[in-house]
């Protein structure tokens, strides 16, 4: 079955830092470009980062850009998200999902508050 599973997420006090991983079963990951979107509560949801299967260039929001870096692992058939200097406006669920919009992980919850 094809999935993408997140992990990662948790509670974090402002300017901490943490790591999202997409895990990859059933396909894959190097064919596609593989991003993160997140939804906050009453909000759009809204692309954070993607990054592509070939070269590896990326794209991030405005709002994260100098603070998130986005990377692969193709052995691994991973993706991450490295998040630093998070900020409470940073709290939402975040989705791993192809950039395309084809596949979706379930989400895991990331909130910042002290």
């Amino acid at each position: 079955q094809v999935q993408l599973v997140e992990s990662g997420g948790g509670l974090v006090q402002p300017g901490g830092s943490l790591r999202l991983s997409c895990a990859a079963s059933g396909f894959t990951l190097d064919y596609y470009a593989i991003g993160w979107f997140r939804q906050a509560p009453g909000k759009e949801r809204e692309g954070v980062s993607c990054i592509s299967s070939s070269d590896g260039s990326t794209y991030y929001a405005d709002s994260v850009k100098g603070r998130f870096t986005i990377s692969r692992d193709n052995a691994k058939n991973t993706v991450y998200l490295q998040m630093n200097s998070l900020k409470p406006e940073d709290t939402a669920v975040y989705y791993c999902a192809t950039c395309s919009g084809s596949r979706w992980g379930q989400g895991t919850q990331v909130t910042v508050s002290s």
